[in-house]
């Protein structure tokens, strides 16, 4: 689902290196074939060692519990904030 509509946008945009980074970048699998992939095409994929692939979800879940611990309550009805003052 990711491999190859990023193989084929790179070589549709005439880009010859790839960039993963975050969460994502840490699957050892997803390395190994996205470097397959894209070696077909002469394409570089560049990432960070895994241990600098983080994902937000521990700083979200830390978040929230501090919310709680602050008595703060949302029902399901929330939606998503990108700018989500803490």
């Amino acid at each position: 689902m990711l491999i190859n509509p990023t193989v084929n946008a790179a070589v549709a945009h005439k880009v010859n290196r790839i960039v993963l980074a975050g969460g994502v970048a840490a699957n050892s699998r997803l390395r190994e074939k996205i470097n397959e992939s894209a070696a077909t095409k002469n394409l570089q994929v560049y990432f960070p060692s895994a241990k600098f692939c983080t994902d937000n979800a521990a700083m979200i879940a830390l978040t929230g519990h501090h919310w709680i611990n602050r008595g703060r309550r949302d029902d399901f009805a929330v939606n998503a904030d990108a700018d989500l003052t803490l």
